[in-house]
């Protein structure tokens, strides 16, 4: 994949690499409809890529409803794991019911069946 290490680097996105079958994306802070652009970016990168996609989640602090509209339609473009969701985007997942459609995963080994 082409660009995705420099091109995340500020903002909520950080390394992207490749990782057994897949793709794995690294976001950390406050996701929402100000800040989103990045992910989304890295994200659909990586589904066009890769019939895996990672999302380390371990350091998002936040997530709104447009991170979850995001990781939803991203589930249905690719195999999407989310690896390490803190309490609050557990929670977030547990409310809106998205924590029976997503693929939720305690950490990116775990994600990748390694």
């Amino acid at each position: 994949m082409t660009g995705t290490g420099d091109a995340y680097q500020h903002g909520v996105v950080g390394d992207g690499y490749p990782a057994a079958a897949g793709w794995v994306v690294t976001a950390h802070g406050e996701l929402d409809q100000d800040t989103l652009t990045p992910l989304e970016e890295a994200l659909l990168s990586a589904a066009d890529g890769y019939p895996l996609v990672v999302l380390d989640a371990g350091a998002i602090t936040f997530g709104d409803s447009s991170f979850l509209n995001l990781l939803l339609r991203l589930h249905h473009l690719t195999a999407l794991r989310i690896a390490a969701p803190g309490e609050q985007l557990r929670r977030l997942f547990a409310v809106t019911g998205a924590d029976t459609v997503l693929s939720l995963h305690e950490s990116v080994e775990d994600a990748l069946g390694t």
